[in-house]
Parts: C-alpha cells; sequence; structure tokens
C-alpha cells in the first residue's frame, strides 16, 4: 500500500472490532483523515497514548481502500497530559477538537491555516498561557472566522452606522444600530462587544485584562451552534 508522512492532531476515536480504533485526525498538509490503528486498545499497543484526543504526533500512513491504517505515530507534543488533569481545559479541548471535525467537513483537502490555529490554541491550554475558557471561545470564534463566517462588529449591518450599536444577531452575522435592528437581535453593551471582538482577533492583552460576560459566552455558543449547523455538545458541559 502507498505510504504517506504528515503531522497531526487526534480529534477523536471510535471503537473497531475487539481491539482497534477508527482515529479522526486533522493533519498540516492532508487535512481531516480517517485512519485504523490496529491493536491500540491492548495492553502492549505499540501506540501507547499517543493516539488519544489532543496528541500532537508524527504520522506514518498506509492508504486504503476505504479507511487509512496508522503505521507510526511518534509523539510531538503531548497535550493530553496537561489539559486532562484540569476540567476547565478538558472542557474547553473538547470543545475545539469537536469544532474542528465538524467545521471540516471534507476529508484529504489541506487546511493548514485550521490545523496551525488548533495546535496554538491546544498549547495555550496546556500551558495555561490565558483562562481556558477565554481560549476555547477564542479559538471558536477565529475558527469560524478562518472558514469565512467573521462577525461583522465595528458597524451596523443593516445600514452601516457606527454609533448605538447595542444589538447583535447572529443570523445577521454582527451587530445593529438602536434604529435598524431587527426583532431577533438581542442587547449587546460595549463591553460584551469589545470583548466579542477581541475572541475574534485573539487579542489576548485585553482578555487576560478582564474576565468573559456570561452573555458573550452563551452569544459564542450560539455564533459557533447556527453557522455549524448542529449542537456543540462540550460546550454544553462548560454550562452545566
Amino acid at each position: 500500500m502507498p505510504v504517506y508522512s504528515d503531522e497531526g492532531v487526534v480529534l477523536k476515536t471510535v471503537k473497531l472490532g475487539e481491539a482497534d480504533r477508527i482515529i479522526t485526525i486533522l493533519t498540516r498538509h492532508h487535512g481531516k483523515i480517517r485512519a485504523v490503528a490496529k491493536g491500540v486498545r491492548r495492553t502492549k499497543s505499540r501506540f501507547g497514548a499517543r493516539l488519544e484526543p489532543f496528541m500532537r504526533c508524527d504520522l506514518l500512513i498506509a492508504q486504503g481502500r476505504s479507511l487509512d491504517v496508522v503505521s507510526q505515530a511518534v509523539s510531538i507534543s503531548q497535550y493530553a497530559s496537561r489539559i486532562c488533569v484540569d476540567y476547565a481545559a478538558y472542557t474547553a479541548a473538547s470543545a475545539m477538537v469537536e469544532t474542528a471535525d465538524k467545521l471540516i467537513t471534507a476529508e484529504y483537502e489541506s487546511t493548514e491555516s485550521q490545523y496551525v490555529l488548533l495546535i496554538g490554541a491546544l498549547n495555550a491550554l496546556a500551558n495555561a498561557l490565558h483562562p481556558a475558557d477565554a481560549i476555547g471561545d477564542s479559538y471558536l470564534m477565529r475558527a469560524l472566522s478562518l472558514a469565512g463566517w467573521t462577525p461583522r462588529l465595528d458597524s451596523c449591518v443593516v445600514c452601516g452606522r457606527r454609533d448605538n450599536l447595542d444589538f447583535c444577531s447572529i443570523s445577521a452575522g454582527g451587530v445593529m444600530c438602536s434604529i435598524d435592528h431587527t426583532p431577533a437581535a438581542v442587547r449587546i453593551d460595549l463591553t460584551e462587544r469589545e470583548q466579542l471582538e477581541a475572541l475574534v482577533e485573539g487579542d489576548w492583552t485585553t482578555l487576560d485584562a478582564t474576565v468573559l460576560q456570561g452573555d458573550v459566552r452563551s452569544l459564542v455558543e450560539k455564533w459557533g451552534e447556527y453557522y455549524l449547523e448542529r449542537p456543540i455538545h462540550a460546550l454544553r458541559l462548560l454550562d452545566s
């Protein structure tokens, strides 16, 4: 079988048979792939814990007819060991890999910018560089922005005016002024709008100096679910 090498982050795993797993991986150059890791559930597996969610590995993969096969996996960054000991970091990372899996639907299409964003966010979580909720929310907004869904936050999406931006409409794609807002738009104050803008831009100077408002976190969740067209289940853990 032809083989190829790449680095990737494990997004999720599914049991296959008695000892195998199907591993969903976001790779740097080959996009999202699904591959079988044979014998990975055995105690003496040669892969060990290298093919668990949040792990970043250097991979050697054999192309198969329906599913590829992982032939070799060498750890690059063991994010999982540090993320899984902190509940907030774990739930944020779970939401991130779930978002990446749902956002990138086509397999074998290079999405290097999405890959770089994901490993940067996982690294920030593993090293506790910023609050976990802010890292997770910023990742979600930036991943959707890379996919083409950037919220318009500096002017009204209806008339273009830049003052009295007191409402936000997810379906319309951004903020609305007090005159032209639609009935479905929700109120948003200046602090909330600035926090949302900081999440989209990855402005950690602003985010580290404040605590995310509950309404902002709810808006991020609804924004993600609207444009992904499905719920992000891990975000429900953060709300519980």
